[in-house]
């Protein structure tokens, strides 16, 4: 509830002009309680993008752990890393650490650690699980940067359009139709061979 607070009020206002008050309202309890809990704004950022991340992180891996059908798992986790990454909040999110960074390099390399870093080696994780059930192969290149180029395709160019006003977020159907298209290219060039 706190961290969903702190999500909107930190979207809709910026890092630097939320404050605890203002959260703590949103979220329906005293700035005193939200205090006993979360000791200032720093911490309540890393833990609302922990919180965000730890369910994208149980989600991916309920998703996409059977590995019984490699290209619909892959897909799933696909959509997956491509609803967190493109998510009205978190396109707000990134707008406001790269307007505050500056001035609050912290929220910065917090994001890039907690959120970034985290969903790549995610997916890497799944990718290495794969490789070693056999159900592909990556060729010498290692997990991390296989996710890193998968999710370059997946999302590189929708964000930027997202990021720049050009479009808004895709839908459900459209993020399915691009993991598909993606989850297809990325297992030909990680098929096993015989």
């Amino acid at each position: 509830m706190i961290y969903e607070a702190a999500r909107r009020e930190f979207a809709a206002s910026g890092f630097a002009a939320t404050n605890m008050d203002d959260v703590a309202r949103r979220a329906g309890i005293s700035t005193k309680t939200l205090y006993r809990l979360v000791p200032g704004k720093q911490a309540l950022f890393e833990g609302m993008v922990a919180d965000r991340m730890d369910r994208f992180v149980s989600g991916v891996r309920l998703r996409a752990c059977d590995g019984s059908n490699i290209k619909g798992a892959l897909r799933e986790a696909c959509v997956a890393c491509a609803e967190l990454i493109l998510d009205s909040e978190v396109i707000a999110l990134q707008r406001l650490i790269l307007a505050d960074s500056d001035r609050f390099p912290d929220i910065a390399e917090t994001f890039y650690k907690i959120a970034m870093r985290r969903t790549v080696s995610t997916l890497a994780n799944w990718l290495r699980t794969q490789h070693e059930r056999g159900l592909i192969t990556l060729r010498q290149i290692d997990p991390e940067t296989a996710a890193g180029m998968l999710l370059g395709m997946l999302v590189f160019e929708p964000q930027r359009a997202v990021v720049f006003g050009r479009q808004a977020s895709p839908d459900r159907a459209q993020l399915e139709r691009r993991a598909e298209a993606c989850a297809s290219l990325f297992l030909e060039g990680c098929a096993v061979r015989g």
